[in-house]
């Protein structure tokens, strides 16, 4: 039997950077890779179509069996399945999250599978998760004093100490996808009573993971609170006034996923009020504005959105790929898929 084979369509930067020479070994021993440069501007939103590049990737397509997209790679598009009569499986490796660079519809109508590896990032993110809500919890506020050249009485902090354990709390993850698994399982030394608002993840995960899957009322009133829902149509501002007045006094609110999950106006309002903790690395608008009265407070600890961002996230991109095309050669199927469920919880429907 011959072996399939494999184009990966990006742009030279990220040929660099992502496509390591072992992984390429790698995936060269199951199937014959071609690569083709492309340099299609994109952001996270938006990944323009241009025909003469269209024409010219659905040419790249036509004998392939395997198509690999990522930064700068055009996006696959119904024309780029109609050229490509073999395509069994496309996939991305990074870009806006869930496929954005496909045409998930057109994929489904083609017959083809689509397996999204952007989630490498979600292993740092769920990392920084975690470290921020212990910096919550231990009320981080003097390390604004020491940078102020405060004089630091040790005494005070001995007799009167603020901070407190993550061991025992109990936690509440809003969104219950890559991120969180991951998290789960780093909070497990800390046995943690955990609570997950998430309409869209399998239920079966409960038992699994031992999560308690509950309503997003309940969710915040916990004692650690992380946000790690994707930004999509439902999810925007989904965490109002309402939402953060539940929050009981002294609890920690993380937000690692996206700013324009929490209403600005509302969480200025309850951070001003001085009874909660509040560690965000992500904002909206993003960089957080320079005036934003979040960055004096000092019950607010703030990060410029880098929980994904990693020496070793980049090249997993790739690699996680590559492990996904081995089982699909050996006859199992990729455990990334981007499944009917999956294209629900993006669109929010």
């Amino acid at each position: 039997m011959s072996k399939p084979k494999i184009g990966i369509a990006c742009s030279a930067e990220t040929r660099a950077l992502y496509l390591e020479k072992r992984d390429l070994e790698r995936l060269s021993k199951i199937a014959d890779v071609v690569i083709e440069e492309y340099d299609v501007p994109s952001d996270w939103v938006t990944i323009p179509v241009d025909p003469e590049v269209e024409l010219r990737f659905a040419k790249f397509a036509t004998d392939l069996d395997v198509l690999i997209v990522c930064h700068g790679g055009p996006r696959i598009t119904k024309p780029i399945f109609d050229a490509g009569k073999k395509l069994k499986v496309v996939g991305e490796l990074e870009g806006d999250r869930f496929a954005g660079r496909i045409d998930v519809i057109a994929a489904k109508e083609a017959g083809v599978m689509v397996v999204d590896t952007t989630h490498s990032s979600s292993w740092p993110v769920s990392e920084w998760a975690l470290a921020l809500a212990l910096i919550g919890l231990r009320e981080h506020a003097r390390f604004r004093d020491i940078i102020a050249g405060k004089k630091m009485i040790h005494d005070d902090y001995r007799t009167k100490p603020p901070a407190r354990e993550l061991t025992g709390k109990s936690v509440g993850i809003i969104g219950f996808g890559h991120i969180a698994w991951r998290l789960r399982e780093f909070l497990t030394p800390f046995r943690n009573e955990i609570f997950a608002y998430d309409p869209f993840a399998p239920r079966e995960l409960a038992d699994a993971l031992d999560v308690n899957f509950a309503s997003l009322e309940r969710v915040m009133d916990c004692d650690v609170v992380i946000c790690l829902a994707p930004d999509t149509a439902k999810t925007r501002n989904m965490i109002a006034e309402k939402e953060l007045a539940m929050l009981k006094p002294g609890a920690v609110f993380v937000n690692v996923s996206r700013g324009g999950c929490v209403d600005v106006p509302a969480l200025i309002a309850k951070a001003a009020k001085e009874d909660a903790w509040f560690c965000l690395d992500a904002h909206n608008p993003e960089p957080i504005a320079v005036d934003s009265p979040l960055r004096g407070m000092r019950n607010v600890f703030l990060s410029p959105h880098i929980g994904g961002m990693t020496v070793e996230a980049q090249p997993r991109f790739f690699t996680l790929m590559v492990e996904e095309l081995e089982r699909w050669v050996d006859g199992a199927e990729p455990r990334a898929q981007i499944t009917d469920r999956v294209v629900a919880g993006r669109s929010g429907k």
